[in-house]
């Protein structure tokens, strides 16, 4: 285990500063746009706000922990981990009970939890120490592409439950960091033809089905564009979205003052909670908080390409685009590029199983960055 000393020594302060500032938004946002919702429903005004607290209380005690070991550790429990939760899954479908249409969650006492979420971060985990494991048989292609089908075994189950959302984020993260993998580029282009012939499959059986395997609720998804025109329908969440991004203009009408977080929409405190956000402090704070999620992804590219190992290389393109795509999928769901989905905005979302996941995924790039920072310090010794 790395000394205390050393691991506050080595770590990105950049990336730490972002990632607290943006965790303390996020609370504070959490408590505003919360505090009507949990009221009307008979309870505390400060409910959420206090569970999110302890949620990252917890959560930051649990990486004070991790940080300490070093990433092949990471990559030998991924193996174990991913087993389980894809044992949990499995378990999931046959025993446990729909939420919001949805079978996603295990609930443990006042808690819940949500396997599908760590399974992102386990997944990412597990192809760093495959490609690193098997680096010199990567040119037999059954072998490179073992995670790919095991990425699509998990798609697959979470797509069951349903949840489209989290199924699109999963299967998007397997296929990039399998790209980025030290896989020869000769069976990466199969891999690009045969994805394409599965498109193609997908896309002829949904033609001559008219989507009939689909349900009702997943069909009106896809009619997404031109929300207002549907207010009193399907178009009800997104456009009252719009309505609150445009109350708030440029420097919002105050923390707050939120009108359309009374119950206009669902959930503001998960799904809509950047519309909350503008709305009480204004496009310029919208477009803040954006750039400093680039900052953030920057840091942790830039980690990732000093990194020595392969390994830690992975880790860190995979949280990368495990950030990137929470955020692109939320956000365009928000302003009705795409179907709503259900998934958090990164450090904005009030969820306990995602500030997890997210404070353990940059946890492992702060690692990352820790144990190339030490391999310069020895090195340097070396020389001299």
């Amino acid at each position: 285990m790395t000394k205390i000393r050393d691991i506050i020594r080595n770590l990105d302060k950049p990336l730490f500063l972002i990632t607290l500032v943006l965790f303390l938004l996020g609370l504070i946002m959490i408590f505003s746009a919360s505090n009507v919702t949990s009221y009307m429903n008979g309870g505390s005004p400060y409910a959420y706000f206090i569970r999110q607290g302890l949620f990252l209380l917890v959560s930051f005690i649990f990486c004070i922990i991790l940080v300490k070991f070093n990433t092949k550790l990471y990559g030998i429990f991924s193996n174990l981990l991913l087993i389980a939760f894809v044992a949990v899954l499995v378990l999931l479908l046959i025993y446990g009970k729909a939420t919001n249409y949805a079978i996603s969650w295990i609930p443990i006492g006042p808690f819940t939890l949500q396997p599908s979420e760590f399974i992102k971060i386990i997944m990412i985990v597990f192809m760093a120490r495959f490609y690193e494991v098997h680096e010199k048989r990567l040119h037999n292609f059954f072998i490179a592409i073992i995670p790919l089908i095991i990425g699509v075994v998990i798609t697959f189950l979470i797509m069951l439950q349903p949840d489209l959302g989290t199924a699109i984020i999963f299967a998007l993260l397997t296929g990039i960091v399998f790209f980025s993998s030290p896989v020869p580029k000769l069976i990466k282009l199969k891999v690009v033809f045969l994805f394409l012939g599965m498109i193609i499959l997908v896309s002829a059986v949904l033609i001559m089905t008219g989507g009939s395997f689909l349900q009702e609720r997943q069909i009106e998804r896809f009619n997404f564009t031109r929300p207002c025109d549907r207010l009193l329908d399907t178009g009800n969440q997104v456009c009252n979205g719009y309505i609150s991004i445009n109350n708030g203009g440029l420097t919002g009408v105050g923390l707050g003052n939120s009108t359309q977080k009374y119950l206009y929409l669902p959930y503001p405190y998960t799904d809509f909670i950047f519309a909350v956000i503008v709305e009480e402090l204004g496009l310029v704070v919208g477009i803040g908080i954006i750039l400093a999620y680039m900052c953030l992804l920057y840091r942790i590219l830039k980690i990732g390409r000093e990194s020595y190992t392969n390994r830690g290389a992975l880790i860190c393109y995979g949280v990368a685009v495990y950030i990137f795509l929470h955020i692109a999928v939320n956000l365009m769901g928000l302003f009705g590029l795409m179907p709503m989905t259900g998934v958090p905005l990164p450090f904005m979302s009030y969820g306990g199983s995602f500030t997890l996941c997210l404070m353990v995924a940059l946890t492992m790039v702060q690692r990352v960055n820790i144990e190339t920072k030490l391999r310069d310090t020895v090195s340097k010794k070396e020389k001299k």
